[in-house]
């Protein structure tokens, strides 16, 4: 029996809050299921497996990812801005770990529904290398040189695979810090 209210968006959001909690490599239907106080079957009626619960769990996360990042680069341009989404990206990975897993993979291009889903942020990071004089060849590049970065850093720091005593929290400023002065570097360049 189908639960009243029970859609397909209020099964990826409990989907995204197990994630979080236990890691998502543990999330299984059933599981889900049983959180939602409904018979497995029954969530065929908004999700066709766990495949597309995962690919459901990635766009809910870049959704709610772009909407991280838009926030925090509002109201800045050029370098503070590309700093605001580096670390609007970052928090948002480091506090939603689950849903960050199931997001890493992902691919703009893949289909219409991913390319939609982030294209707030594509168009913030080319308004913000244009306003600093960086062509739209080498924001492509910047792009992909900060999601490395951010999904490598971020990894690492959601499975606490940094040892050393220094506060992870500055190794991020430094690093982020270090990228922003590469693209200075490339700004200088074209002078």
């Amino acid at each position: 029996m189908a639960r009243a209210g029970l859609d397909k968006a209020a099964v990826v959001e409990r989907a995204a809050q197990l994630a979080n909690e236990f890691g998502l490599e543990h999330i299984q239907l059933k599981m889900l299921a049983e959180s939602l106080n409904i018979q497995p079957p029954s969530l065929y009626n908004h999700i066709s497996g766990l495949n597309d619960l995962h690919y459901e769990l990635m766009l809910y996360g870049w959704k709610h990812m772009e909407e991280r990042m838009v926030e925090a680069a509002s109201d800045t341009s050029g370098y503070a801005a590309w700093e605001a989404l580096g670390r609007g990206f970052y928090d948002y990975a480091t506090e939603n770990p689950g849903v960050f897993s199931a997001m890493l993979w992902y691919n703009k291009y893949q289909d219409h529904e991913t390319m939609m889903v982030t294209g707030q942020i594509f168009s913030i990071c080319s308004e913000a290398a244009a306003s600093v004089g960086i062509s739209e060849e080498d924001c492509n590049h910047l792009i992909r040189t900060f999601r490395a970065f951010l999904e490598g850093f971020s990894l690492l720091v959601n499975n606490k695979a940094f040892g050393h005593w220094l506060p992870v929290e500055d190794s991020f400023d430094f690093s982020l810090k270090l990228l922003i002065a590469g693209m200075k570097e490339l700004e200088a360049e074209r002078e």
